[in-house]
């Protein structure tokens, strides 16, 4: 039998490396900006082109590269971070395995400029599916400019695979901010079509925080610091009060490289156990800085996932580190009584007492009770130490009337005596004016109809009584129903009313925030808003649709939606259909909250009105039917 085992070709190799190292635009946006940071620059500019499918260039002032180490750098395997297998226990490059510059290389048309600083000229490359196109000399600033097109150009199945621009420039902007993040003292920029959306100046951790998460984060954060002999954990971690429904703000780096870890995530949520509404996650951005012969972090292609020598050890620091931040400014409450003596210096908690002994207490409890039971002097006259103030003219008026609707009760009890329970157990019948009369003529049937008034349960919940039984709705489901196909058909024929603002409102989102608003403002406002672009990532709202007239917090409404959309962007749905599902989500009725007969019936009346009326927009039902057959088998 002939021989059938080959080596493969370079080009081919290379391209299969390159489907573990290079996912999408923001596997190349991660791998260029670590390998400027490893090249010493202090500033680094992201250009991006129809979310890096046309174009991702990277330019930095780096130490640049000779014309024999540019060429180098696109074989397999060629890298500068190491030299022998013991370097693998001591990296402090953000790269070290020499596959990311040949697998873009396999996959895209790169093109390099690149120069030392000490030489007059540079060097330039071209490169298309790993074949050299060109090198020749070329005049260039010191450092190196990379650009990446036509990403998988050669390989058309996986760029059908690519998400809508918007999901992929997502992952862009994830990949920048946490590079960002981690290097607070390199200058970044990034502009996407033409647009600037970050400038990050050289700061310290928390202002590139604000600086990337926007200016109403700066509140919100809290700042951790501990030291160990083993670790030590540094950074911001969120406010109870300002956690968010949607995750995306969980960032951890070891020895600044970022890195996802369900486990320390868990340790933190712990941190926060019974601080935070359920569902919902806290922001936070911790730096673990450790030896690096503790921790292994060639465990996968993206270089993500770690692991450490004692992952138990780093849990419970990790843990231990949050609960003391958290405490330390004031955010778990503290059973330290002497402490709070803004509790004594606030006027009786607004309670009808006075702090005092437990004698005190029982003393004007009592009082109390003659003043809300009792009649007569009782109420009018207060007794000897008594800290209430005196019975007002309305109190006495109001006791008045109480006294005259009572009048003569005693005289009528006595002439009317209530019968007595007979002896076969008979209950007591109390007789009225109509009692002994003809029975009302009652022919349209109406005195014998049953009350159907819809009714709610744990403010969440209504009943609603049909023929065969009774149904269970969902009030939020079912208000994003009813809110889902209005705003559809409201941007679909665009007659949507307006209630415009007194005194408009200003609201200040992140640049990767407001890159996004601005994108669907077009579609938001055709829902009846009325929001206008008042630049520095500031947008103005100077009305509402008049169906939300009655929420009191439209800058929340406006946060949520732009939430919601976001985390619709992995659904391949259309634009409308976003917005109109995320708006909906934001502005339904939530649960808990009370609502009247009138707003209930006419809940679900809006409810069965609509074309589909049995799901919510993100599939939840919103309504359950029990017939009474079933009521009455669980009753055998």
């Amino acid at each position: 039998m002939a021989d059938i085992i080959q080596l493969l070709p370079d080009s081919i190799a290379n391209q299969i490396a390159a489907g573990e190292v290079v996912q999408r635009p923001a596997s190349v946006v991660k791998e260029l900006l670590e390998n400027s940071i490893d090249s010493g620059a202090t500033q680094i500019k992201l250009i991006v082109k129809e979310s890096g499918k046309s174009l991702i260039q990277v330019i930095d002032n780096g130490c640049g590269m000779s014309a024999t180490d540019a060429r180098m750098s696109f074989e397999r395997h060629a890298t500068s971070k190491i030299r022998s297998a013991q370097d693998l226990f001591a990296i402090r490059t953000m790269g070290f395995r020499g596959e990311a510059m040949a697998s873009i290389a396999a996959i895209a048309h790169v093109e390099m400029r690149t120069r030392l600083h000490k030489n007059e000229l540079g060097n330039k490359l071209v490169v298309e599916a790993s074949e050299f196109v060109k090198q020749e000399p070329c005049q260039c600033t010191g450092g190196t400019n990379i650009s990446v097109k036509n990403l998988f150009f050669n390989v058309p199945a996986r760029r059908n695979f690519l998400k809508s621009n918007a999901v992929e420039m997502r992952h862009i902007l994830d990949e920048f901010q946490r590079v960002a993040l981690a290097n607070t003292d390199i200058f970044f920029s990034l502009h996407h079509n033409g647009s600037e959306i970050f400038h990050l100046p050289p700061t310290n951790l928390r202002q590139r925080i604000v600086g990337i998460f926007g200016n109403a984060t700066n509140q919100k954060l809290v700042p951790v610091n501990e030291d160990t002999d083993v670790i030590s954990i540094s950074g911001f971690i969120g406010k109870p009060a300002f956690a968010r429904k949607t995750r995306g703000e969980q960032i951890f780096f070891v020895n600044q490289r970022f890195i996802k870890s369900g486990y320390l995530h868990h340790a933190v949520m712990m941190a926060y156990e019974e601080l935070l509404p359920k569902d919902t996650f806290p922001m936070y951005t911790i730096f673990f800085e450790i030896d690096p012969a503790r921790i292994d972090i060639n465990v996968h292609p993206t270089k993500q996932e770690i692991k450490f020598d004692d992952e138990r050890m780093v849990y419970n620091y990790l843990k231990v580190a949050v609960r003391h931040a958290l405490g330390r400014h004031n955010v778990t409450p503290t059973l330290d009584f002497d402490q709070e003596t803004s509790f004594l210096a606030s006027k009786n908690f607004g309670l009808p007492f006075k702090v005092g002994s437990q004698e005190d207490f029982e003393k004007e409890m009592s009082q109390e009770r003659e003043r809300t039971v009792g009649v007569g002097s009782k109420i009018n006259a207060p007794q000897n130490g008594d800290t209430f103030a005196p019975v007002s003219e309305r109190e006495k008026s109001n006791l008045q009337n109480w006294q005259q609707l009572f009048e003569g009760l005693e005289e009528l009890k006595e002439e009317n005596p209530m019968p007595a329970s007979g002896d076969d157990g008979a209950s007591i019948t109390i007789q009225s004016k109509w009692s002994g009369e003809d029975e009302l003529d009652d022919e349209s049937g109406s005195f014998s109809l049953q009350k159907k008034e819809p009714y709610q349960i744990h403010a969440s919940y209504i009943v609603s009584q049909i023929k065969s039984g009774f149904i269970l709705i969902d009030q939020q489901a079912a208000h994003e129903r009813i809110l889902y196909e209005r705003y559809l058909a409201d941007m679909e024929n665009k007659d949507s009313s307006t209630q415009k603002e007194l005194f408009p409102k200003t609201i200040g989102l992140s640049p990767a925030d407001a890159a996004v608003m601005q994108e669907i403002l077009p579609e938001v406002n055709s829902l009846g808003f009325d929001i206008q672009d008042f630049g520095d990532n500031s947008f103005i709202i100077h009305g509402i649709p008049a169906n939300l007239v009655g929420h009191n917090n439209q800058v929340r409404i406006i946060e949520t939606l732009l939430q919601q959309f976001q985390q619709n962007l992995e659904l391949k749905l259309s634009t409308t259909d976003n917005i109109a599902r995320s708006a909906a989500r934001s502005a339904a009725i939530k649960r808990s909250q009370i609502l009247n007969v009138k707003e209930m019936q006419e809940l679900i009346d809006k409810l069965f009105a609509c074309t589909m009326p049995f799901k919510s927009p993100s599939g939840r039902s919103t309504f359950l039917t029990y017939e009474l057959e079933e009521l009455e088998e669980q009753f055998k």
